[in-house]
């Protein structure tokens, strides 16, 4: 039984006008959200972005009526006010466009080439994203072990995103699992004959992301929405046939594709050519960027001077020493070094206050100032006693202090040192 259709037979109109916007909708999109997944195309992106940066922020305030400016664009997070006013522009303009080209192009008949080019686009965005988040969890980049700073952070205490975090860093064997899944699926989208299959595995991955984000409070929603969107939009492409085997199971042909060729021999070569060619770029762009950046980030990053956690064994205060009561709001109970740059110490009644922190190991003094006042600044010399005490001592801000610590082994947390075990007698949930 063939269910294939010729590709002579005529478009429906409502097929042709969801195409017309789906065409300018993932388009644009992909120009407004590049996302790192074309290697070194920031230099560009920065380049021409900086015009919405300033016409989105004048949208917002005179189009939408924001009650408050918009001045923050994207950065760690992607689902800043920003991003939601373009993603907003961005579909009114694919409304418009999708208008006006309706009533220019009206006599069209089909649009199976520029079909076929949309459809490359998009497996390819969606490919490229999915190596580029895939390698990035095979390095251990995204999720790294949690550092003194988490292991010592009460989970009520800790964000939700933060405890999507920790719970994805502790497990180096479950980020190469989700890490080759994502590449899995990337790699099957770049291939026509393997579309179909890398869609649908795509949207198992990219929609096990998406409820991380929505269930974690994780500040890439709008990214992996429009990665299960376009990961269902290659799946319907081939929706009868793939209904008919998974669901009816009923007999299947193979897809007549249609798959633009150039008259000329030498033109389909190089275009295989040059396929194979920016595949081979790609990968080893992100390859050599994630094996690059474990020198910078993730476990394999190179610690800062101090790190690690002190917890303190007497404390002295313009030359009086303080007892260790948990009344106490100024006293230090412990320092932790956990990210090069800052300090966070923790106060007996357990709050916290964090600091920029910068030792240098040459004169052993440590460069101490509140981030919101940086016109306060106080040096802090250092000295080892022992293979695991340190004395703090000189001016911090307003008062002197003369504070010995001693440095707690994190091979103790609990997190660390269980393991994993094939046998458990009791389950050991504590």
């Amino acid at each position: 039984m063939d269910n294939t259709k010729p590709l002579t037979i005529p478009w429906s109109i409502i097929k042709k006008i969801l195409f017309r916007f789906a065409f300018l909708f993932f388009v644009l999109y992909i120009f407004f959200n590049p996302n790192g997944v074309f290697p070194y195309f920031g230099v560009a992106f920065e380049y021409y972005i900086t015009t919405f940066h300033k016409l989105i922020p004048w949208i917002g305030k005179h189009i939408l009526h924001l009650s408050y400016d918009i001045y923050t664009f994207t950065n760690g997070s992607g689902d800043t006010t920003y991003d939601y006013a373009v993603l907003l522009f961005l579909t009114g303009m694919a409304v418009l466009g999708c208008l006006v080209w309706t009533i220019i192009d009206r006599r069209r008949k089909s649009y199976n080439a520029l079909y076929y080019w949309l459809t490359v686009i998009v497996r390819y965005y969606l490919a490229f994203t999915m190596l580029n988040y895939g390698f990035g969890k095979i390095f251990k980049l995204q999720f790294p072990f949690p550092g003194p700073n988490v292991l010592l952070e009460a989970y009520g205490n800790s964000s939700p995103m933060r405890l999507a975090w920790a719970f994805f860093g502790y497990s180096e064997g479950y980020n190469y699992f989700t890490g080759f899944c994502e590449i899995i699926s990337g790699a099957l989208l770049l291939f026509r004959r393997t579309t179909r299959l890398g869609a649908i595995f795509s949207l198992a991955v990219a929609g096990n992301i998406m409820a991380v984000n929505y269930s974690f409070d994780v500040c890439v929603k709008l990214l992996s929405t429009i990665m299960v969107i376009m990961a269902i939009f290659l799946i319907m492409q081939d929706r009868k046939r793939q209904i008919d085997f998974f669901f009816r199971n009923r007999q299947t042909v193979p897809e007549n594709m249609f798959v633009p060729r150039f008259r000329k021999k030498w033109g389909n070569i190089s275009m295989v050519v040059f396929k194979y060619v920016i595949l081979a770029f790609v990968l080893g762009a992100f390859i050599y960027g994630a094996s690059s950046a474990l020198k910078k980030y993730g476990e394999n990053a190179v610690k800062p001077p101090l790190y690690g956690i002190y917890n303190v064994q007497t404390f002295i205060r313009n030359k009086d020493t303080l007892p260790p009561l948990i009344t106490d709001t100024t006293r230090w109970r412990r320092l932790v070094v956990s990210s090069p740059g800052y300090c966070s110490i923790k106060l007996m009644n357990d709050s916290s206050k964090f600091y920029s922190f910068e030792p240098d190991t040459v004169t052993r003094k440590i460069l101490v100032y509140d981030v919101s006042n940086m016109s306060k600044k106080s040096y802090l010399g250092y000295a080892f006693i022992g293979a695991d005490s340190l004395l703090l001592n000189g001016k911090f801000f307003d008062d002197s202090v003369n504070i010995t610590m001693k440095k707690y082994d994190l091979d103790n947390f609990l997190l660390k040192n269980r393991g994993f075990h094939f046998i458990n007698e009791r389950p050991f949930n504590r």
